[in-house]
């Protein structure tokens, strides 16, 4: 894909915003903006032809790593780079700069739940529900609401669990259609596997459906690549809806330590 250097530099802010940032943020930055390009160019090409499951499964041994793989442990193009240090006792902001950043899909996500008056607590399960990715994507719904159910309500972490079986799933009476870019991730013929059919008759039925159904309604995968966000609007609600332990993420001996000192950690061997 050919990059354009001014568009990219604009959808982060300029120049420097870009130079302010670490190797591992840029890189992760530029990963993103070709992502939202890609994605753009599937939903909107004329006679796009997206792939069957068997051309997807077919390109499995042409690649040197596992599309599920957790982003922090591939570097994408190249080499991985040097981390910054964690605090000693980290803060979920801490994980949002120095590892989930630049974040820029989560935040704009939570950014227009926000603009669309969803509760505080979709605004956060927005802001929320794709951080595991950088630790693991296949059934990231299901990890991130594990990585957070010590630390939030379980209304939010129903919502961040289920927003990813939702995603299959069109809803017209609320404005959301199925993906094309699933169409072309797991081919145009493909059909969800049984945990996830099963889950989203299990959340249909549920009282709390439209916490995640909202998740999706507000999970875009073609935000305005100019738009400038940061988590300074999400603080507040953060504070009031997030249980922070003091010793840090990955210190307080919690059922979900090991996950966010995977995150802090991840070039430990063993």
């Amino acid at each position: 894909m050919k990059i354009d250097p001014k568009h990219f530099a604009a959808s982060l802010g300029g120049a420097a915003a870009i130079h302010s940032m670490d190797s591992e943020a840029r890189a992760d930055a530029l990963e993103d903006y070709m992502s939202q390009e890609l994605d753009a160019a599937f939903a909107d090409g004329p006679g796009h032809k997206f792939p069957t499951v068997a051309e997807v499964d077919a390109q499995i041994e042409t690649r040197n790593y596992r599309r599920g793989v957790g982003r922090l442990f591939t570097a994408g193009q190249g080499h991985v780079q040097k981390l910054a240090p964690m605090p000693a006792n980290p803060t979920l902001f801490d994980y949002f700069k120095l590892r989930f950043a630049p974040a820029n899909h989560v935040l704009q996500s939570a950014a227009l739940a926000m603009k669309n008056g969803m509760s505080e607590e979709i605004i956060l399960a927005c802001l929320l529900h794709d951080t595991a990715q950088p630790l693991m994507m296949t059934d990231h719904g299901y990890w991130a609401a594990q990585l957070y159910e010590p630390y939030v309500s379980e209304k939010v972490a129903f919502a961040i669990r289920y927003h990813q079986a939702l995603r299959y799933f069109p809803d017209p009476a609320v404005g959301y259609e199925y993906p094309a870019l699933y169409k072309n991730l797991f081919g145009e013929d493909y059909t969800p596997p049984p945990h996830i059919q099963q889950a989203y008759k299990f959340v249909r039925n549920h009282k709390w459906y439209m916490e995640p159904r909202m998740v999706t309604v507000n999970d875009l995968y073609a935000f305005d690549p100019n738009a400038v966000v940061t988590i300074d609007p999400f603080v507040d609600i953060v504070g009031r809806h997030v249980k922070q332990p003091k010793e840090g993420l990955g210190n307080d001996n919690s059922p979900v330590a090991h996950m966010w000192r995977t995150i802090a950690t991840p070039d430990t061997p063993l």
